[in-house]
């Protein structure tokens, strides 16, 4: 069973970047395809991104597309978000999300109900 860690929420201005870190622990984490997700206030959580357990796929919401990287470090047991060119409405709680991927497709695991571990989240703030 895998624990979750994020860092590197904050407040910045729109345009700016940020870069999010979360740091597993507790299980094997190659074995995870890892997501991110984001929730603002009084609306459903959402799908920001997602890599494979090897890093050779990854998914990305519409609305981030170019514009947000999500990577790994297996020998580090992180997983990373690097967000560029912020908008306001990236305002949210940051989550990362672990699932042992097995033989699915990374597109298997686009929505919140895929993934059984989590972190506690992490506030980024936009401002215009």
């Amino acid at each position: 069973q895998v624990q979750l860690v994020e860092s590197g929420g904050g407040l910045v201005q729109a345009g700016g970047s940020l870069r999010l870190s979360c740091a597993a622990s507790g299980g094997t984490f190659s074995r995870y395809a890892m997501g991110w997700f984001r929730q603002a206030p009084g609306f459903e959580r959402e799908f920001v991104a997602s890599i494979s357990w090897g890093a050779l796929s990854k998914s990305y919401g519409d609305s981030v597309k170019g514009r947000f990287i999500i990577s790994r470090d297996n020998a580090k047991n992180t997983v990373y978000l690097q967000m560029n060119s912020l908008r306001p409405e990236d305002t949210a709680v940051y989550y990362c999300a672990g699932e042992v991927q097995g033989a699915r497709a990374l597109g298997a695991l686009s929505s919140a109900g895929d993934y059984a571990y989590w972190g506690q989240g992490t506030q980024v703030t936009v401002s215009s």
